[in-house]
């Protein structure tokens, strides 16, 4: 690898580690990371963007800058960017052709507005009706050759066509969307409640009858009755917030279940209560990786009941317990 290379890696690896990087320490990146881009080989420019694609914390200018590049380096950083902004997208889709274009609609959050720009930007590039070949290759711009069908009472006139054309490309960008963006109610494989075990789980709440609570709980996971009475006696709340939004229950069932076992969850702060501050601080996918993660290793260690030690028969009473469980395990600490 060229030393220039090497320089390039070696900055770009520096302003990864920074955290929250400064004004300061911004300016100087960008400063620095053009002429060290433009002086290296291909390969090291590739490895670059395809790191900084991951950053939060890319300056705007520089942003733009790699996003401009040949589709072959900057494919990355269009598809995973969190930097590049609506108006960036849109200008980078117009200036830059129909690879660029191609590489942003892979991405996974599409607003409206990106849509309906790459919408317009495919009509304003469509060649004259004479040409159905080059039409044929703009239609590519969702990474596929659909032929888009016109309804005969829609092909009356030219305007109507294209009004036709261009509706039937809308739907076929919004679907393309759509199926990057995950809908909410695709699990992708995650375990789920079920309606009835969830209204099972809402009722033992309601009667704070914990012991019920957990037979159900571990009868959902598929898990042994520890791993369940293991999440109810974390006294903060937060392994049964993190399972019920794993196990995607509604938020206002989920809210119920918490303030019932955990009644500082009821505490006001400001005009929300923290039941819902910790509510909304859990990410679902997250919670639902956590929670298979709990479950196997239920399953690689779990074998025979655990017997309390005499260590563990001195913890204090109120501190074995959530609600009348059996004091039999330890408390998470």
């Amino acid at each position: 690898m060229r030393r220039k290379d090497v320089v390039l890696m070696a900055t770009v690896t520096s302003f990864e580690e920074l955290e929250r990087p400064t004004k300061s320490e911004l300016r100087q990146f960008a400063e620095l990371f053009t002429p060290l881009f433009q002086a290296s080989g291909d390969e090291a420019r590739r490895q670059a963007v395809a790191a900084l694609s991951r950053s939060l914390h890319i300056p705007p200018a520089v942003a733009f800058f790699i996003a401009s590049q040949p589709v072959s380096v900057a494919a990355p950083f269009l598809i995973g960017s969190a930097c590049l902004t609506d108006e960036m997208l849109i200008t980078i889709a117009r200036t830059q052709g129909a690879d660029h274009a191609r590489a942003i609609v892979r991405r996974e959050n599409l607003s409206p507005k990106v849509i309906d720009a790459l919408v317009g930007l495919r009509h304003a590039r469509r060649t004259a009706p004479g040409e159905p070949a080059q039409d044929a290759s703009a239609n590519r711009l969702a990474g596929a050759e659909p032929t888009l069908s016109v309804p005969a009472k829609l092909a009356d006139g030219p305007e109507e066509a294209r009004l036709a054309r261009e509706e039937a490309l809308r739907q076929q960008i919004k679907g393309l969307a759509a199926h990057l963006n995950r809908a909410p109610g695709d699990r992708l494989g995650l375990r789920s409640l079920t309606e009835v075990q969830e209204a099972l789980l809402v009722r033992f709440a309601r009667e704070r009858d914990a012991d019920s609570f957990a037979t159900t709980l571990a009868d959902t996971l598929s898990a042994s009755r520890w791993l369940a009475e293991r999440i109810l006696l974390d006294v903060s709340g937060h392994q049964l917030a993190t399972t019920l939004k794993g196990l995607a229950m509604g938020e206002t069932e989920a809210l119920f279940v918490l303030e019932r076992f955990y009644t500082h969850l009821k505490d006001v702060i400001g005009d929300t209560t923290r039941g819902q501050i910790l509510w909304d601080s859990l990410e679902e996918d997250e919670c639902g990786r956590r929670l298979e993660a709990w479950r196997r290793a239920d399953r690689y260690t779990y074998a025979e009941p655990v017997t309390p030690t005499v260590a563990e028969t001195s913890v204090p009473q109120t501190e074995k317990r959530v609600a009348g469980l059996a004091p039999r395990f330890r408390v998470a600490r």
